[in-house]
Parts: structure tokens; sequence; C-alpha cells
């Protein structure tokens, strides 16, 4: 079977996709609607506790990373979940009797729904001067790659439990019950130091915490705060008091992305 074909089918089931994104603009905002109401709602609310700032660093500043990853992560895997809705319609036996590898399939979701995460992140990167983050060029790019990385594991993530499930209802209801704990245990809302031991382990196996960290440093890097503010406010990640590189961050993501996509094509080569 010819490479061009598949990377032909590759492209047909991304453009499938972002059709389906930019035709659906009731999806587009139901899905702003979380990080919204967790950026102003619950970021003002708590606020008040704080008199409206965080060591100098406003509330809202602080809860803007976690925001953005909620954006990706919840579009993320309702774009996975399209997989499960095509199997009950019959759609997904026809692209998988086609003549094209099943890998094809798998990647052309994984890079749709990377795409159409990423898109999503975006409108709440807009609203970084609201919540009094400087717009910047360099932190648009860097946080928009961040994001782009996270939406591809995310979405390789929901591929892969996809693969085996037959009800759209299963697969959401599996899927809330994984998501919740894996965006409060990011860091999304506190800082990860100073936590109580069992705590601070259930943050480090966390694996949305090295996606949600380096788009908190690339934030407070464009921050006029004090020294002290940033690490109080942006310890990282740490590993027996080591700070955790960026770089290593990413290829921790990067490493789950691709072993789970590894995973997904496996599972759809064995699929009926």
């Amino acid at each position: 079977m010819k490479l061009s074909h598949n990377l032909r089918a590759v492209r047909v089931v991304w453009q499938r996709e972002m059709i389906r994104f930019t035709n659906d603009r009731l999806r587009i905002v139901t899905s702003l609607i979380q990080p919204v109401l967790f950026l102003f709602v619950l970021g003002t609310g708590l606020s008040t506790i704080t008199t409206g700032a965080v060591h100098g660093v406003n509330l809202r500043t602080f809860m803007y990373p976690g925001a953005l990853a909620m954006a990706v992560l919840f579009t993320a895997m309702f774009s996975a979940a399209s997989i499960v809705w095509d199997r009950e319609f019959g759609f997904l036996r026809e692209m998988l009797v086609a003549p094209i590898s099943r890998w094809a399939i798998v990647v052309g979701k994984c890079l749709g729904g990377a795409t159409t995460a990423s898109l999503q992140g975006v409108l709440i990167l807009a609203l970084a001067g609201v919540v009094g983050v400087p717009y910047s060029l360099s932190l648009v790019l860097t946080v928009f790659g961040e994001l782009l990385l996270l939406a591809f594991t995310l979405t390789a993530f929901g591929v892969m439990t996809a693969a085996r499930i037959t009800q759209l209802q299963a697969f959401m209801a599996l899927n809330q019950m994984l998501l919740m704990p894996l965006f409060f245990l990011s860091g999304a809302l506190f800082p990860l130091a100073n936590l109580p031991g069992w705590l601070r382990v259930l943050t480090r196996i966390d694996p949305l915490t090295y996606a949600v960290d380096p788009v908190r440093r690339a934030v407070f890097a464009h921050l006029h705060a004090p020294a002290a503010v940033v690490h109080r406010l942006n310890p990282g990640v740490t590993w027996n008091g080591w700070r955790v590189p960026t770089w290593l961050e990413l290829v921790i993501v990067t490493a789950m992305g691709v072993a789970m996509l590894g995973i997904a094509i496996w599972e759809f080569r064995k699929a009926d």
C-alpha cells in the first residue's frame, strides 16, 4: 500500500475533523463556557478571599494557564468522542474497510483533534490582556506550541480509550471520571509547592502537570512581578528538590502522546 495513499487519507480525515469543527458553532461556544466561568467567575470569587490579589499577582492571572489547559482538554476529548459516534452510525466501519492502512485513520483523527483543540485554546489565549497577562508575540507562539503538543497528547489518549468503546455514554462517563482528577491535580488551581506528601505524589504522577507547568512558566516569564513572588506562585515541578526543566516536561508530554498513539494504532488494527 503506497505511502502517498495513506498520507492522503490522513489529510482527508484531518479535513473532515476541521469541517465538523467549523460547522458546529454551538460546540465552539459551549466549549468556551467552562474555561471562561473557571477564569472569571471562580477566579473573581476567590479573589475576594485574597483581597483581589495573591502577593501582588491577580488570582485570575495565576489561574490563566489552567483555563488554557481546560479549553484544550475538553475540546480534545470531544474530538476523540467522534470515533464512538462514527462507530454507532456505521461510518467508522466504512473507513476501516477502505483500502488504506488503519494507522492513517488514527493519525488523521489525532491531528484533527489536536488542531481543533489548539484553535479553541487560541480563543482563550486572546483574553490574556483581560487577566493581566501582557500580549507578546513570543508568548503567543510559545504557549500555542505547548497547547498544540498538549492537544495532540490528549487526543491520542481519547482515541486510545475510544478504540474499544461502543457506546458514547460509556465513553463520556469514563472520561468524566478521568479528566476532572487529572485537571485538579495538575496544579491549575494551586502552586505545586508546600503540599502534603500524598498530594505532592499525586501531582507528580499526573501527566497533565507536565503540560500545565510549561504554560505557567511562559506566562510568568512575561509578568512584571518580583522574583520572590514568581518563585512562590510558580515553583515548578520538582523531583526531590530538583526543578524539572521545561524541555524535559515537554519531552515527557511528547513521549506520552507518541506512546498512546502507538497503542491506539495497535487497537485499531485489532478492531473489527
